[in-house]
């Protein structure tokens, strides 16, 4: 290889990486700086110029100029409407520093794609229109970059052309934003006077803003120090793979997140605290002595300890906390709001795990800064909450190792993202309380009681004969000499709900308590019947979960909406049609029929004492009842 080659690309890995991002509220000129930082800094060829220039003509806002927002605005959608939809991200360097930047989206309903930048960079450039100052989604970014570790951010007051240049409109604009941004923990806020069309203080001083003597935008860039310190942090590894390729060699790998490792190390487990010594750092071009973070490695150890995907090997001095609850902040990404008490699952690492918000603290006003009372959360909402997960997993507070802290929320039916959040600090309580080991079990119980036990969970309209058909069961079962209990919907909001009201968050809660008391009920050996019209599959589904394998029995009432209605025995769908009651099931708010129900229940036309028989033969036949 040409040693002038070699020099150059040793200059190249030496420089220093800055990984930024760009957001702001829409159209305040994000994707066109980074155009003009791409244009300015040569690193254009000519074909792309070309296409520019032409793309300029047929899709540009700029009259006959050349619009540099086409540079990254790549989607035909974007292009059509002027607006950044997705992450973009580019790559260009200097003859100091090489930089990744990141062009998210303006617009409010793609919160979630500049969360996503955000949560790889390590310093946002924040726009602000000139002639409208601080918005509402500028609050937002500047709030959510401070939520996911950002600790350097730059106020770029944009436009500047448009107001004449004016220093007055500037020092407006930096302190209303350093007064909003006091409390949000960056390190660093630098305010930039720029115009990115025309380029002025983007890559070199304009000669028009003779009062700002600060550097230009990519001067600033080249020089601000963002070092990150996670090698100094105890060691972290998520274990991604156990890699055993045959009988001689087992190793544990994955990437680096916290920390160095080297040979001789002692390492522990995380859940377990199981501890051993690293024989060797196996990678694809060879062993290394030493290993820091961002490093896909292959851990070999002395001793054969128990390790799957999932767990965590730290430092054995330094051990991340291990907790099936914690408190974390939570941006909720879906269009489907927060329900507290609903199960989704909790991505962190290289686990996943079921969980849910236990209490929901509060929601922000993004703002004010304000902790706002909340019941649930809306698209692109903060807020700040307990979970509490199916089983426990290693973490680092959020603020200590991003990694380690930062994890997703995932709709268990259509696995899309719905939240993301970041781990505040473990809940003591969740430590301090053990599963007391009794002599009596369930299956002595219900062996005392000659049947097996099992939740028949009822479900269906108002109006579908579901108490009717419950009812009649338990009077036949008990008939039999059977142990049963009946939890009807109306009643239990008489005592163990009567706090709760019919919005979908409430009535998630109100599954989640019932669900929880006939898990009692079938450990105490009986066979319970619950009728409710638990609207929502996913608080069935979570109902099943709770208790054994075949301890779940749901019996869905199929009766039509104008049946029900017709029937009103309560004379309920009357007041709900005429407006008097809100959030009644089938009227104003959903029910999600069963797809795979144990039973199915057809009423028009046959009589209550029918169906429960044909329960009693169900049960009979699988043997829950001799």
């Amino acid at each position: 290889m040409d040693a002038a080659l070699e020099a150059y690309l040793a200059a190249q890995e030496k420089k220093s990486l800055l990984r930024f991002l760009t957001c702001g509220s829409v159209d305040d000129g994000k994707s066109t700086l980074i155009g003009r930082l791409l244009y300015d800094s040569k690193l254009l060829f000519e074909d792309t110029l070309s296409a520019l220039e032409k793309d300029s003509k047929q899709h540009g806002t700029t009259g006959g100029d050349i619009d540099f927002a086409l540079l990254v605005d790549g989607l035909e959608a974007e292009r059509e409407q002027g607006i950044t939809i997705d992450v973009a991200y580019r790559f260009f360097a200097t003859e100091k520093r090489k930089f990744i930047v990141a062009d998210t989206p303006g617009h409010e309903q793609y919160t979630r794609n500049m969360a996503t930048g955000a949560s790889n960079s390590e310093l946002a450039i924040l726009l602000v229109d000139a002639r409208k100052g601080m918005l509402t989604q500028t609050r937002r970014h500047a709030y959510i970059a401070s939520l996911l570790g950002i600790r350097h951010v730059v106020l770029a007051v944009n436009k500047i052309d448009l107001v004449g240049f004016s220093q007055e409109v500037f020092d407006r604009i930096s302190a209303e934003f350093s007064n909003f941004a006091a409390h949000l923990g960056f390190l660093s806020r630098f305010a930039i006077p720029i115009s990115a069309r025309f380029g002025d203080n983007v890559t070199s001083k304009s000669a028009k803003m003779p009062w700002y003597g600060g550097p230009p935008l990519l001067t600033f860039l080249e020089s601000v120090d963002v070092e990150s310190a996670l090698a100094d942090k105890p060691f972290r590894m998520p274990v991604q793979w156990v890699n055993r390729p045959n009988l001689d060699f087992r190793g544990f790998s994955g990437t680096i997140v916290g920390g160095r490792i080297k040979p001789g190390d002692t390492i522990a487990v995380a859940k377990s605290g199981r501890t051993s010594t690293v024989k060797r750092i196996v990678t694809m071009d060879g062993e290394l002595s030493e290993a820091s973070v961002g490093e896909a490695v292959t851990l070999t150890l002395t001793d054969e300890i128990d390790i799957s995907r999932g767990d965590v090997l730290c430092a054995a001095n330094a051990r991340a906390e291990v907790s099936d609850q914690f408190a974390a902040h939570l941006l909720w990404m879906s269009e489907e709001e927060l329900l507290p008490g609903r199960q989704y699952l909790l991505k962190l690492a290289t686990s996943t795990v079921s969980a849910q918000v236990t209490a929901l603290k509060h929601k922000v006003d993004v703002n004010s800064l304000e902790q706002l009372a909340a019941k649930t959360l809306r698209l692109n909402e903060i807020g700040y909450a307990n979970f509490s997960l199916a089983q426990p997993l290693a973490f680092d507070p959020y603020a200590e190792n991003r990694d380690m802290g930062g994890f997703i929320l995932i709709d268990r039916f259509s696995n899309a993202t719905v939240g993301a959040g970041m781990i505040d600090f473990g809940l003591r309580r969740a430590t301090n309380v053990h599963w007391q080991a009794l002599d009596i079990d369930k299956d002595a119980r219900a062996a005392l009681k000659h049947q097996k036990p099992a939740v028949l969970w009822f479900t269906g309209l108002s109006g579908s004969g579901k108490s009717t058909i419950a009812n009649q069961v338990e009077c036949a079962l008990l008939a039999q000499g059977r142990h049963t209990y009946l939890l009807d919907g109306d009643n239990v909001r008489h005592g163990l709900n009567r706090d709760l009201g019919f919005t979908d968050a409430d009535r998630v809660e109100n599954i989640r308590r019932v669900a929880e008391t006939a898990k009692l009920f079938v450990d105490a050996g009986l066979i319970v019947l619950v009728s409710f019209i638990s609207p929502f599959r996913s608080e069935r589904r979570m109902a099943r979960e709770m208790v054994g394998e075949g301890e779940f029995i749901e019996v869905f009432v199929d009766t039509p909406l104008a049946v029900c209605m017709q029937r009103d025995p309560k004379g309920l769908y009357r007041k709900a049609t005429a407006g008097e009651i809100k959030n009644f099931t089938g009227i104003d708010s959903p029910y999600e029929p069963p797809e795979e129900a144990e039973l199915v229940l057809h009423t028009v036309g046959i009589e209550p004492s029918v169906q429960a028989a044909a329960i009693l033969s169900y049960l009979k036949d699988r043997g829950y009842i001799a």
